[in-house]
């Protein structure tokens, strides 16, 4: 059982990265956010036909995770620039992962590590069936955490294009392109024999 080839290591890159989206969209479900639900949704489908161009050695199936990849880079790069508020992004004023329908924000605001949640009664800043809460006492905030999730995803999809990246460098023939038997000069016919000449 020794040792694991290019395409083992793609499988395993491949089923982290499944792992670390259903992780990822049970919280989304729990926290009502909408736009990471979707986007949660096709990289899990995508991450599916990645496996199975990796087992299948379908390489269209390869270049289309590969293009994925990189906008779920961009997807990611951007929901760590919205938690940390980097430019214009603000929370407290948008309402982008929800699809501004509802008031809910990250599952890990309440329930985060440490954290201690208090209602505050009688507040006029609550729509109706909503309340408002203090959280406190958290060892994580939940900007850190929803960053930290974001970037495991983007470590994985480079992981995964550079190896693939790699692997197309290493089985690639300069000369010959993708074929695997290499240069072959053009073969003499047989039938014609060259005699030397001599003067």
């Amino acid at each position: 059982m020794g040792k694991c080839d290019g395409r083992c290591t793609l499988l395993v890159i491949c089923s982290l990265q499944l792992v670390a989206a259903l992780q990822r969209q049970v919280f989304d479900f729990l926290g009502y956010q909408w736009a990471p639900i979707l986007a949660n949704f096709l990289h899990i489908m995508a991450v599916i036909l990645g496996m199975f161009g990796t087992v299948q050695f379908r390489f269209r199936y390869l270049i289309f995770y590969a293009v994925w990849l990189v906008l779920w880079v961009g997807w990611n790069s951007f929901i760590i620039c919205f938690y940390l508020e980097v430019g214009n992004l603000s929370q407290d004023r948008d309402f982008l992962m929800t699809f501004n329908t509802s008031l809910h924000r990250s599952w890990w605001m309440e329930h985060g590590p440490g954290c201690l949640v208090t209602p505050v009664p009688d507040s006029h800043m609550a729509p109706d069936d909503h309340h408002v809460i203090t959280v406190s006492g958290c060892l994580l905030d939940y900007q850190y955490i929803e960053v930290l999730s974001s970037a495991i995803q983007i470590l994985l999809a480079v992981c995964f294009l550079t190896h693939t990246l790699l692997q197309i460098i290493i089985q690639f023939d300069f000369i010959g392109g993708f074929d695997s038997y290499g240069y072959q000069p053009p073969q003499k016919s047989s039938h014609l024999q060259l005699q030397p000449l001599y003067t």
